[in-house]
């Protein structure tokens, strides 16, 4: 069953996180990872959300998990989370 990976996020420190995008698409192809939605301008229906959005859809939780904690992700992740605050979620397709 699929399963995402939603991250909300605002970038505190730009220029240390514009490395980040240019490595995360080789390690989500890598885990055949689809990239839903990738909005840097999202607006605000409820909350105090961070203006970017990213949807992953992975074949599994398992798949999903295997990515996040590959070695090559691993390697970049502070990229994101030292230049970033905000939150990411796994959650499993309905059914």
């Amino acid at each position: 069953m699929a399963a995402y990976m939603v991250f909300n996020y605002r970038i505190t420190d730009q220029d240390a996180y514009k490395p980040y995008l240019g490595k995360v698409g080789e390690t989500l192809q890598a885990h055949g990872a689809e990239i839903l939605v990738a909005d840097f301008e999202s607006e605000a229906i409820e909350g105090n959300p961070g203006h970017v959005t990213v949807v992953l859809k992975f074949a599994s939780k398992d798949a999903a998990r295997g990515w996040f904690d590959s070695p090559e992700y691993q390697e970049i992740i502070g990229l994101r989370t030292d230049n970033s605050t905000g939150i990411g979620i796994l959650a499993r397709e309905a059914g």
